[in-house]
């Protein structure tokens, strides 16, 4: 490795491949700061259903990116690739090794091939969106993106206003479909090498029964209690992106009644094993892309073996 370029290692991996236990057992190997792509773990009080690392995990070694902001608040892929390259250049000045873990696909894709070449929010433009809304309805607007950008709209819920505002708004003010505006990108982290592992489990079934086992003892935990606080302790609503939170949605449909106790865990869960699976797409969009990628099955006892060996073999190129 050339002494100028900073040095970070991706861990990725599905929800319950094993990825926090794997950071820490590499903490207990070299001399490594980890750095959160989580974008639920950077919520404060949300503790039990991000499955967030205990006080005892957290004191092993130095955690970045982890409860920085309320949960009224958003966090975007801009802002983590800002956060994270001030990081690694940080955690690289103190002679330790930045490593990034997590389940954030779309985090780990903008920081190594940059982000979308998009324009700024347009206020007036964004107002006669909302205005037509509220008169027409959101389905309107959603088939008059179709019209503008068919493939754009046929990955979107005709009441997604926030993701229907931005697309019909990106499309207005580019002249051209959304796919082309997110293929302009601008290289984000040009002078930091990047070591890209996975862990994945080779069967699927291992991973959804642990899905269930994870849900079940956030709620022996006391999820339900945990969200009972967040909306007493903060002014939220289930649009916001910290309700959007895999597990927070169906508690709050829960609690307003609108499912009962059986449903929430079912939905939960299924909507957990629906994260996993867009994960696991990820992956195979980064093993294809992506130089240097490896990927571990975090079934075989011999993964951490193989995560060190991956990494020694790395540094010393």
């Amino acid at each position: 490795m050339s002494d100028t370029r900073l040095q970070a290692v991706l861990l990725m991996g599905p929800t319950a491949s094993g990825k926090t236990a794997a950071a820490l057992h590499l903490a207990r190997q070299s001399p490594i700061e980890i750095i959160s792509v989580d974008s639920a773990l950077v919520f404060r009080d949300m503790n039990i259903g991000t499955a967030k690392p205990d006080e005892e995990e957290l004191a092993q070694c130095p955690h970045h990116l982890i409860d920085i902001i309320t949960p009224e608040e958003a966090y975007s892929a801009a802002r983590f690739c800002s956060d994270a390259q001030r990081l690694i250049g940080e955690i690289c000045a103190r002679g330790q090794l930045p490593v990034l873990a997590g389940g954030t696909m779309l985090y780990f894709k903008a920081l190594l091939e940059g982000l979308s070449d998009l324009p700024q929010a347009d206020a007036a433009l964004r107002q006669e969106i909302e205005e037509h809304a509220a008169r027409a309805g959101w389905p309107a607007l959603h088939a008059e993106l179709a019209r503008l950008d068919a493939a754009a709209a046929s990955r979107l819920n005709p009441n997604d206003a926030q993701r229907i505002q931005r697309a019909l708004e990106v499309v207005r003010l580019t002249g051209r479909p959304l796919a082309e505006s997110y293929a302009q990108r601008e290289s984000t982290s040009p002078a930091i090498d990047y070591l890209p592992l996975a862990l994945q489990p080779a069967e699927r079934s291992v991973l959804h029964t642990r899905i269930a086992q994870r849900f079940d003892a956030m709620l022996d935990e006391g999820f339900e209690e945990e969200v009972r606080q967040l909306r007493t302790r903060y002014r939220l609503d289930i649009e916001m992106t910290s309700m959007r939170c895999v597990g927070y949605r169906q508690m709050w449909e829960y609690l307003d009644g609108e499912v009962d106790a059986a449903t929430m865990r079912e939905k939960g869960i299924a909507a957990t094993r629906q994260l996993a699976k867009r994960q696991i797409t990820w992956l195979r969009q980064f093993r294809e892309n992506w130089s240097g990628y490896q990927e571990f099955d975090s079934l075989d006892a011999q993964h951490l073996a193989q995560l060190e060996a991956a990494l020694s073999a790395w540094r010393e190129t």
